[in-house]
C-alpha cells in the first residue's frame, strides 16, 4: 500500500527567529520505517523542527536530508512527507470521502482513481461507515482519523504528526496513541511525531529525542532515555513523578557526600548529584516498639496519594526538597508514619557539576555521616 519509506537525517541544522534559537545545531537521523518521537517541554523547538522538515520553514543553517537528497531547495509539495497538525482543519462543508479524496483531486487525480483510494485508506482506518458524514456529525477520535486518512491519501515517505492528540480527552487520547502505533506497524512507513506529553513519547516511540531549548539532550529507546539519562534535564524530564535529587559534596577525605550517605574511595568531582527513581525506593512502617530495620534512611511520611495499584508517598528528605516514592497499595501508610527507606543503588544515578551522567552510584559507606 506504501511506497518505500524514508530516512530523514538533520545534519547541524539551526533556526533562529529574531533573538531567539529555536533549533541549535541539531544532529539527528531517523531510520526508514522508524517511529521517532520528538520530546520537550512547550517551546523547546520540536514543533520547529517539525516544520523544518516539512519545508513550512526554512533552515538558517544545516542540511535536511529526506531519503537520499537534500531538501533545503525542494517546496514542502515535493518533499514526498504528509503532515498532520494539532487542529485537524478539516472542511466542515465536505463529507469524509470529500476531505479524504480533496488532496488527491487537487493533484489532478480521476474521480475513479481518486474513489479507489478512499475506500482503501477508509478500509484500514474504520472509516468506510462514515464516509458520507460531514466533520461536524463526528466524534473528535473520528475526527482525528480523518485527518490521519488525509494524510495517508498521498502515500508518502514521511508521515509528520505535530501534536495530533493534544485536542482529544485522556480515553480518547490513549485510544488513538493505540491506533497510530497498530498503523505504523502495518505500513512501516516513517513517523516522526511530536509531543510535550513524555508518557505519550515513551509508550509510542520505538526511539525518543529528548529536547529542552533548541537542543537534541538525548536519543534512544524508551527503556534507554528512562533508565540512563544523558542528563540533569533529561532525569527530570522523563519519569513521572520525577527522579529524586540530593547534592552532594566532597569530604575532606575526597569522597562524595550528602545527606545520610557517604560513598567510598576519592571522588574527581567535587560535586555531584544523586539521582533516584521513586519507584528504586522500598519503604517499611517503622513501629516504635520494633528495631530500627537499618535502612539507608528513615524518614516522615507527609502526603499519601492512592492511585489504585500503587500509592505515591512524599517524604520529608532527605536533602531540602521532599522526595517521592511508589509503593504497592498493600503497604499501609499514613500521614506522620515513620518509613525506613531502602534504595536500589544499582539503579541509582550520579551526575556531574555540568549536569553530565557519571554513571551509578556506589553503595554508601555504612554508618558514615558527614
Amino acid at each position: 500500500m506504501t511506497r518505500e519509506p524514508r530516512a530523514v537525517v538533520l545534519k547541524r541544522v539551526r533556526k533562529r527567529f529574531r533573538d531567539v534559537t529555536a533549533v541549535a545545531d541539531v544532529d539527528l537521523e531517523v531510520h526508514p520505517g522508524e517511529l521517532m518521537v520528538l520530546v520537550g517541554p512547550s517551546g523547546c523547538g520540536k514543533s520547529t523542527l517539525l516544520r523544518l522538515i516539512a519545508g513550512l520553514d526554512e533552515p538558517d543553517a544545516g542540511e535536511v536530508w529526506i531519503g537520499d537528497r537534500c531538501v533545503d531547495e525542494v517546496a514542502p509539495g515535493g518533499r514526498d512527507v504528509a503532515m498532520v497538525f494539532q487542529s485537524y482543519a478539516l472542511y466542515p462543508h465536505m463529507t469524509v470521502a470529500e476531505n479524504l479524496g480533496f488532496g488527491l483531486r487537487v493533484r489532478g487525480a480521476g474521480p475513479a482513481a481518486t474513489e479507489a483510494r478512499v475506500n482503501e485508506v477508509a478500509g484500514v482506518l474504520g472509516l468506510r461507515g462514515l464516509l458520507s458524514r460531514r466533520p461536524g456529525q463526528l466524534s473528535g477520535g473520528q475526527q482525528q482519523r480523518v485527518a490521519l486518512g488525509r494524510a495517508m491519501v498521498r502515500d508518502p515517505g514521511v508521515f509528520l504528526f505535530d501534536e495530533p492528540l493534544s485536542n482529544l480527552d485522556a480515553a480518547l487520547r490513549l485510544e488513538t496513541r493505540d491506533e497510530i502505533a497498530a498503523l505504523h506497524r502495518r505500513l512501516g512507513t516513517t513517523m516522526i511525531f511530536v509531543t510535550h506529553d513524555q508518557v505519550e513519547a515513551l509508550s509510542l516511540g520505538q526511539r525518543v529525542a529528548v529536547m529542552d531549548q533548541g537542543r537534541v539532550h538525548q536519543v534512544g529507546t524508551p527503556h534507554e532515555v528512562y533508565r540512563r539519562p544523558a542528563n540533569l534535564f533529561v532525569a527530570g524530564f522523563v519519569g513521572s513523578p520525577p527522579m529524586n535529587r540530593l547534592r552532594l559534596v566532597r569530604d575532606r577525605e575526597g569522597r562524595l557526600a550528602g545527606g545520610p550517605f557517604v560513598f567510598p574511595g576519592g571522588s574527581p568531582h567535587r560535586e555531584a548529584t544523586l539521582g533516584v527513581r521513586p519507584e528504586d525506593l522500598t519503604l517499611a512502617v517503622v513501629a516504635p516498639p520494633d528495631p530500627d530495620p537499618n535502612p539507608e534512611f528513615t524518614a516522615t511520611a507527609l502526603r499519601v496519594e492512592s492511585l489504585g495499584s500503587e500509592q505515591r508517598i512524599r517524604l520529608d528528605g532527605p536533602g531540602e526538597a521532599a522526595w517521592v516514592a511508589r509503593a504497592p497499595s498493600a503497604l499501609h501508610v499514613t500521614a506522620g508514619d515513620r518509613v525506613a527507606v531502602s534504595v536500589a543503588w544499582e539503579r541509582t544515578h550520579l551526575f556531574g557539576a555540568d549536569g553530565g551522567r557519571i554513571g551509578a552510584a556506589p553503595r554508601p559507606v555504612r554508618g558514615s555521616r558527614p
